[in-house]
C-alpha cells in the first residue's frame, strides 16, 4: 500500500491519501479521543502521541497534530498505523458515515434547500480538497451557521474562507443570506 500525504491550509493537519475508498460516501469528524469510539481507524491514530484529531472523507484522512509535535516524527507512525489498519480488514467506521446537513424544519425550507446545494456543489468539493469539510448547521434572520470540520476546523484562513468566500457566494445567489458564522461542535 502506497499512501500519499497532501499539506493543507492548516500547518496543523496533513491530509492523508491511502489510495482507495475510506469512507466512500460521507464523512466522519473526531475531535478528541472520546468521539472515536465509533472508528477502529480513528481509534487506532488517536493512540499516536500527539494527534490531536482525526477526520475521515471519502478518499482521505486528515489528522490534527498537537502544537508541541512536529510533522517529521508524527507522520511515520501515522503512515504506519494506517496501513496498519487497512491490513486487518477492519471497518473505518461502525455504523453510517454523518450525512453532512443538519435538517431544517420550518418557513425558511426553501431558502434553505438553495444554501444545501450551492454548499454541496461549490464548497464542499474546494474544500475536500483541502482535507475538511464544511456543513449546514442552520439559517436564522438571514445568518447561516457551518460547522468547520477537518483541516478547516481552527484553519487561520477559515475566517477568510467563509467571510469572504462562502458568505460572498451565498449572498450572490441567495439574497436571504446576510452572513455566514461558524459554530462550534
Amino acid at each position: 500500500m502506497f499512501i500519499q500525504t497532501e499539506s493543507t491550509p492548516n500547518p496543523a493537519t496533513l491530509k492523508f491519501l491511502p489510495g482507495q475508498d475510506v469512507l466512500g460516501v460521507g464523512t466522519a469528524d473526531f475531535p478528541n479521543v472520546e468521539a472515536a469510539a465509533s472508528s477502529p481507524l480513528a481509534e487506532r491514530l488517536f493512540r499516536v502521541p500527539g494527534v490531536m484529531g482525526v477526520f475521515l472523507g471519502s478518499d482521505f484522512i486528515t489528522v490534527t497534530k498537537a502544537e508541541d509535535v512536529e510533522w517529521q516524527h508524527l507522520k511515520p507512525e501515522i503512515l504506519g498505523s494506517i496501513m496498519e489498519h487497512f491490513q486487518t480488514g477492519a471497518p473505518v467506521i461502525i455504523g453510517e458515515a454523518e450525512e453532512g446537513h443538519a435538517v431544517h424544519d420550518g418557513p425558511d425550507g426553501e431558502i434553505v434547500g438553495q444554501i444545501k446545494e450551492l454548499l454541496d456543489t461549490r464548497v464542499r468539493p474546494a474544500v475536500a480538497q483541502d482535507g475538511g469539510d464544511i456543513t449546514f448547521h442552520g439559517f436564522e434572520r438571514g445568518v447561516v451557521y457551518l460547522h468547520m470540520k477537518g483541516a478547516c476546523a481552527g484553519c487561520p484562513s477559515s475566517t477568510l474562507t467563509l467571510k469572504m468566500g462562502i458568505e460572498n457566494l451565498l449572498r450572490h445567489y441567495i439574497p436571504e443570506v446576510t452572513e455566514v458564522r461558524p459554530v462550534a461542535v
